[in-house]
């Protein structure tokens, strides 16, 4: 057997106006812990030798830089959002430097949106590499990324669509209002789960707190964090009050993990 180490590292835990919200004065915006402090929900998986993104929000670059992040080798885009979406010509530095493409992968929702919003972007390589130049594919059932297993489920985000993330025995869940029973399905037993939780108060395209729980206690993870928080969760009240086997994210948290290749891989 052999084993690939996978990791996922909390670019951003906020939602999207980020916090410190602009022009707020609260006290979660004016705390001074680096805990309260979140930018837009985004993460960087490493997959063996590979580095790949979810999601390319605005707050990109600052992340990128805060990570010492060298390569990008591709991006799962969960849905077209511009939270999610609106640092895509910050990819353009990765293209201009190891002169390739970089593949995206989404729902056709998604990727119909990227190319109505980006459309130089999709275009192919011209000689001076001046602008982001993306590959896209639309999410298949599963895919490999350096022979780790990765799924997608779409699932309700208000009036459209969200896609849930699991690559290999971590899940990564933004922005839902419910999960699927597909997907339950799918990411059930996960060992880390980073899950959508945006506040106290209920939410027509979000978990609130409450539901985040009860969902994460239904999937069964070794450890869930919650991500997607407003300005109205202070990490020091919220953290304690979560249920054994529960956190609340913050930008930089890491987690690592191994995923197994079966005996019959012909290895």
């Amino acid at each position: 057997m052999m084993n690939i180490p996978v990791s996922l590292t909390v670019l951003g835990c906020g939602n999207a106006t980020g916090v410190p919200t602009a022009g707020c004065r609260c006290t979660v915006c004016r705390s001074t812990s680096h805990r309260n402090q979140r930018l837009r929900c985004s993460a960087l998986l490493r997959i063996g030798g590979q580095q790949w993104l979810i999601d390319s929000g605005p707050d990109l670059r600052r992340q990128a830089l805060a990570a010492e992040l060298e390569q990008i080798d591709g991006v799962l885009y969960t849905h077209p959002h511009s939270d999610h979406i609106n640092g895509i010509d910050d990819l353009r530095a990765y293209c201009e430097r190891l002169k390739t493409p970089i593949p995206v992968y989404g729902n056709s929702a998604t990727l119909a949106a990227l190319h109505h919003s980006y459309s130089y972007a999709f275009l192919p390589p011209g000689r001076f590499w001046h602008r982001p130049v993306l590959s896209p594919n639309l999410l298949p059932d599963a895919f490999t990324v350096n022979r780790v297993p990765v799924s997608g489920y779409d699932c309700p985000h208000g009036r459209m669509q969200s896609t849930a993330y699991r690559i290999g025995n971590i899940a990564w869940i933004t922005d839902i209002s419910a999960l699927t029973a597909e997907a339950e399905a799918g990411l059930a037993g996960v060992e880390y789960l980073f899950l959508d939780a945006l506040r106290e108060s209920p939410s027509f395209s979000h978990l609130s707190m409450e539901q985040a729980w009860e969902t994460a206690q239904r999937l069964g993870a070794c450890q869930t964090y919650l991500i997607h928080m407003d300005h109205t969760v202070d990490y020091d009240i919220w953290n304690p009050r979560c249920p054994e086997g529960i956190a609340l994210a913050y930008d930089g948290l890491s987690v690592q993990t191994e995923f197994t290749l079966p005996n019959d891989d012909g290895l």
